[in-house]
């Protein structure tokens, strides 16, 4: 049966791939357009610049609207990302050069007029798409020239509008937009404001073919002047990192050896010597661990999480998240998940019967609900912030009900038949040792034995493999780039994976050779220990290197980023606790242990 959910699973992924991957077509056209033909132009939505969740509707501001605006459909993935199109004011036929082109005559009321000031002042910004291409501009500027007192600022709206278009036989390959400073009008002072907006467009011949339309923005998304400097610092990162880790292999193995021939040694000369070390706690180190339930939903959601990242660097790796098809992320993301809770059913129950639990029904509950949990209070909390701020971060009631169905449909039943695939699979936890009645006490430890000063331990190399890459994954989440070189990121992910083994796996023989066995818990949250080292990443991030600010953006920072380290200590402990078990189930076999 898991077979088959598994096998449902990847065909539907499948599916996704074929959808997010033809995905270029605007409106269902084939973006070729003969003279004068109208080609779609789309208003998304304005902002303040440095705030990039804070993002209101188009018209929420007193622009030159239509008289009927119409909105364009939108997929999830696009309502997810904030995303809210309609009809643009402005009309560029296809190859239709025009000068000075009068919007509309508008009379800005003090009310208006303030609350563009307001929007001047936060730098606030446009977005469009023109034929799927996207493009900024700015609404204003305040001028500060020789000005120290923030009452004499001057602030300006800008009224004119100038489109480059550049074009290769019947197809658009790119848009630019210019504002003219010379052509503002003065909203400073709080009275009515008579402005006449207009535009101009120009049309001009390339030869760039459209099939590289998008690389500007890969290029740009990507910093080229920085990229050979990104490369070479993700090399010398990853080298030092996997040097380090090599050279603890290498002494673990040395002092395992080491372990065995004193062993060996031992059993040879006098059976009934005293022992010392790991061997001593071998009828207690298998004594499985507290809170089974838990601990098995840990390992369920976990496992999960490690799924749901590998087919998304799978979707990444074959260019299904071009620049600005943000959508397709969200997209996945969520139908990835909800088709994946077949593993987290089937990992969390298989691993609570092999610890002898008693109620796997509940264990599956707490599963489910283990990462859903947080994440959708969260939602809540956050989603009631943007009502409040009438932010396109907010929504709609339909786009909730159409999650609310996936999780009923799709993740409930899946993760369900998940835990019935886990129940009858009835594999027995494999231990080389027998477990003794009565467990033996732990001698004292030093301080730095502690739980809390070997999960700083634990947690520092592998934050050190990715620390200089997630900056550049901070920039495009919580900024205005887009992250397009999916390989570096799937080679830190790897290494990432690789040095929380190794560093969990080194933590735990130590742990075993002071004689503490409760190594289980330990192993989970060494592992997991990155995810706290990146919540204080976050916290850097936002005072340090960002210009964020107020409470909606607040919130939404910390509330998802929140979100994503809980799922980083839930993947990277399950990492930790496989390698971890590995280790110990090898070295237990390779002794007398009777």
């Amino acid at each position: 049966m898991m077979k088959m959910v598994v096998g449902r699973a990847i065909v539907v992924v499948v599916l996704l791939v074929v959808i997010c991957g033809f995905r270029v077509e605007a409106d269902g056209s084939d973006h070729k357009y003969s003279e004068r033909e109208h080609v779609p132009l789309y208003a998304n939505k304005v902002g303040p610049f440095h705030n990039p969740s804070e993002t209101y509707r188009y018209y929420d501001l007193p622009f030159c609207a239509p008289d009927h605006v119409k909105e364009k459909r939108e997929d999830l993935g696009e309502v997810l990302n904030g995303d809210r199109l309609v009809d643009a004011p402005y009309e560029l036929n296809f190859r239709v050069d025009k000068q000075s082109e009068t919007l509309c005559r508008k009379k800005l009321s003090k009310e208006d007029v303030a609350q563009l000031r307001t929007a001047v002042l936060k730098d606030y910004y446009f977005q469009m798409y023109y034929d799927d291409l996207p493009f900024w501009g700015f609404l204003g500027k305040v001028e500060r020239e020789n000005k120290m007192d923030p009452s004499e600022y001057k602030y300006l709206l800008f009224k004119h509008i100038h489109f480059d278009i550049l074009y290769n036989n019947d197809r658009v390959i790119e848009i630019n937009v210019q504002t003219d400073p010379n052509q503002a009008v003065d909203i400073t002072e709080d009275r009515e404001v008579e402005a006449e907006f207009s535009y101009s467009v120009k049309w001009k011949e390339t030869d760039i073919p459209f099939e590289n339309r998008m690389e500007k923005y890969s290029k740009s998304s990507s910093m080229p002047q920085h990229l050979e400097i990104h490369w070479f610092s993700i090399i010398n990162s990853c080298v030092t990192v996997l040097l380090l880790t090599g050279f603890l292999a290498t002494i673990l193995m040395r002092v395992l050896k080491n372990d065995f021939i004193k062993y060996s040694h031992d059993e040879e000369s006098v059976d009934d010597q005293e022992e010392t070390g790991w061997k001593y706690i071998h009828g207690d180190v298998f004594r499985f661990p507290k809170h089974k339930s838990l601990f098995s939903a840990v390992l369920g959601s976990g496992t999960q999480l490690l799924a749901l990242a590998m087919f998304i660097f799978l979707l990444a790796l074959v260019g299904v998240f071009y620049p600005y098809n943000r959508g397709a992320l969200f997209t996945a993301l969520v139908v990835i998940y909800a088709l994946t809770s077949g593993i987290a059913g089937y990992t969390a129950t298989s691993t609570y019967l092999q610890l002898e639990g008693t109620n796997w029904v509940r264990n599956l509950l707490l599963t489910g609900c283990l990462f859903c949990g947080p994440l959708f209070l969260t939602f809540c909390f956050l989603n009631t912030v943007a009502i409040v701020y009438s932010a396109t971060a907010a929504l709609p009631f339909g786009t909730i009900l159409v999650i609310l169905l996936i999780w009923t449909l799709v993740t409930s039943p899946l993760l369900v038949l998940g835990g019935i695939a886990g129940k009858n699979s009835k594999t027995e936890f494999q231990a080389p040792c027998r477990t003794t009645k009565y467990p033996r006490e732990i001698p004292p430890l030093p301080w730095y034995r502690g739980t809390i000063p070997q999960m700083a331990m634990a947690g520092f190399l592998p934050f050190s493999a990715i620390y200089i890459e997630l900056y550049y994954i901070f920039a495009s989440v919580w900024g205005h780039k887009i992250y397009t070189i999916y390989s570096i990121l799937f080679i830190v992910f790897i290494i990432l994976i690789i040095v929380t083994a190794f560093i969990t796996v080194a933590l735990t023989y130590f742990q075993l050779a002071v004689e503490d066995h409760e190594w289980w818990w330990r192993s989970v949250l060494c592992g997991g220990s990155t995810g706290v080292f990146i919540f204080g990443y976050c916290l850097y991030y936002y005072y340090a290197r960002s210009d964020m600010s107020g409470f909606m953006q607040t919130s939404f920072f910390f509330g998802y980023m929140t979100c994503i380290c809980y799922g980083f200590f839930l993947m990277l402990g399950t990492v930790g606790y496989r390698a971890s078990l590995l280790f110990v189930r090898h070295i237990y076999r390779s002794i007398k242990c009777e």
